[in-house]
């Protein structure tokens, strides 16, 4: 019977140390969620690294060196930007991909951001968004063919353009008589106008500039202004917080004169927007 009175007497005590320790638990299930989510802030895939898509055949804006590192404009400003969210070198991985890959790649996860001189367009983001943009250029046409003056000369001749571009886009609509060769990259295309496969090659001022002096017997013939399509970084889809602080880190780089810095580097005597330089 007293054994009965004190099994009895401890049910209040064990009842109440129950509710504590599911108290506690609960408590704890907040706590674990308010860190994880304080621990990604950006919506990152691995919240301790930055996954790169970009290219490495677009030379000045992303190519890979003779030793396989990823170097470039596009390259080196975004590290310069990133470090300034708290990321280190080794915390930026870059992958080379395919320029019409690299936005469904971001959209379905695979990247947490491309970067690869990503021109801004309406149709564009409907499936990703985008940072403000960072780089104004150029399209232009590269050819051996003298005959090709003008948008006129390219008419019923091949041109190859890299698919998903604004080059390709572009191309569509404006040069209606011209049959389109799509390509994954440029150094393809470049090697199919060498080899007479194509006639022309449609791509951006600099990268043009850049074959042009690789092979002397190709050179620029048109120049087309693509100052409303400015490059930006590429984010998925309604990360607010990373495309907002990627702006922030970008602002700072270009007030600083680290843009200014890279863009001489990169693209020595060329045409300097002034929206990128820093406000007095």
């Amino acid at each position: 019977m007293r054994a009965t009175r004190i099994f009895k007497s401890l049910i209040p005590l064990v009842r109440a140390g129950a509710m504590a320790l599911i108290v506690a638990v609960a408590g704890f299930g907040a706590v674990s969620k308010a860190l994880a989510a304080g621990d990604n802030p950006y919506g990152l895939i691995d919240p301790k690294v930055i996954s790169v898509g970009t290219m490495g055949d677009a030379k000045p804006y992303t190519f890979t060196t003779a030793e396989g590192e990823f170097s470039g404009f596009d390259i080196e400003l975004f590290r310069n930007v990133a470090s300034r969210l708290g990321f280190n070198k080794d915390q930026v991985v870059f992958t080379g991909q395919e320029f019409s890959a690299l936005m469904p790649s971001v959209a379905n996860q695979r990247f947490d951001v491309a970067v690869a001189a990503i021109g801004t367009t309406e149709a564009r983001k409907k499936t990703v968004d985008f940072s403000d943009g960072y780089l104004a250029g150029y399209l232009s046409v590269l050819t051996a063919d003298k005959a090709i003056t003008s948008a006129d000369g390219l008419k019923g001749k091949r041109l190859g353009v890299v698919q998903g571009t604004l080059q390709e886009i572009y191309a569509g609509k404006n040069f209606k008589e011209t049959d389109l060769v799509k390509f994954p990259d440029n150094n393809s295309a470049v090697s199919a106008l060498n080899n007479g496969t194509v006639d022309a090659h449609f791509l951006d001022y600099e990268a043009a500039k850049q074959y042009g002096e690789r092979y002397p017997d190709l050179k620029i013939a048109i120049n087309i202004p693509s100052f409303d399509a400015p490059a930006g970084f590429v984010i998925r889809k309604g990360n607010d917080a990373f495309r907002e602080a990627l702006n922030t880190a970008l602002h700072a780089a270009m007030q600083d004169g680290t843009w200014k810095t890279l863009y001489e580097k990169w693209f020595p005597g060329s045409p300097m927007p002034d929206q990128y330089l820093p406000k007095k």
